[in-house]
């Protein structure tokens, strides 16, 4: 079956968010928005809040996924990062930013999934 742009970035953060729980993560949210943009995964990794960034991808001919993650949304998910634990009153808290990459292939079945911690 053939999925969409938007079908396969949403298959792309199940997988993610099933892959972070598995690695024992707790997932805090998803897809939260506000105004300055959206984080995909919002998660706990022990005592850390954790920032993921999701890039699905079917196969490699573009380059990694994570490559996708530049400095100008890097810096927006900083942005992001801010607003959340301020709205959310945590007091100086441990964070970071991960990238989740999920390879997919022509069938949609996962190829690969990688986590990458502490990206930026």
């Amino acid at each position: 079956m053939k999925l969409n742009h938007k079908e396969i970035g949403n298959l792309g953060e199940e997988i993610a968010a099933k892959s972070l729980e598995e690695k024992g993560y707790s997932i805090l949210e998803r897809n939260f928005r506000c105004r300055f943009g959206e984080v995909d995964i919002i998660a706990r990794d022990e005592d850390t809040v954790v920032f993921v960034e999701v890039k699905t991808r079917r196969g490699r001919k573009y380059g990694e996924a994570e490559e996708a993650v530049d400095y100008r949304k890097q810096k927006k998910l900083r942005q992001l990062a801010e607003y959340y634990l301020m709205k959310h009153h945590h007091v100086s808290p441990k964070c970071r930013f991960d990238v989740c990459s999920v390879y997919l292939d022509q069938n949609n079945q996962i190829e690969e999934v990688k986590i990458l911690q502490n990206c930026f």
